[in-house]
């Protein structure tokens, strides 16, 4: 039995020391990575969703690669993740859109919290490594009718 809780004790701390290493906190980079989440977002009639904000970031390592992920939830209509347009890593403030069909999405006007998260992927040959955020910010946002 003492073997066992032993066993369960050391799986435990693996387990939390491979997340620790795996898991960067948002301003871990050496680099002036920033994001921000705009006070409104929008909700067509066909329920195509847009969020937005602004972005900086300096150029990715060259075995990576930027993106931005946008999270949208709302009470009673779920959570619905999506990823913004080309980004460019020039060190200058640009705008950032995120774009879902209605096909996918289930939000309708009124509060919600958004998420954006500016996010290094690593490449190893075509395929990703990991992703890691480099910047995040989170806000609550008012959907309109678009």
């Amino acid at each position: 039995m003492r073997k066992s809780a032993r066993r369960m004790a050391l799986t435990a701390f693996a387990a939390l020391a491979a997340t620790t290493l795996f898991t960067a906190p948002a301003g871990a980079t050496v680099f002036d990575q920033g994001i921000s989440v705009h006070h409104d977002a929008y909700v067509a009639q066909d329920g195509a969703v847009t969020l937005s904000g602004t972005y900086h970031c300096e150029k990715a390592s060259p075995v990576g690669a930027m993106q931005i992920k946008a999270t949208v939830a709302q009470e009673g209509g779920g959570q619905l993740s999506i990823g913004a347009e080309q980004i460019v890593c020039d060190g200058q403030e640009r705008r950032w859109v995120a774009h879902a069909p209605g096909a996918f999405a289930n939000v309708h006007p009124g509060h919600a919290v958004v998420t954006a998260e500016l996010q290094e992927v690593r490449l190893s040959g075509l395929m990703p490594r990991s992703v890691t955020t480099v910047a995040k910010d989170t806000q609550d946002v008012e959907v309109r009718e678009s």
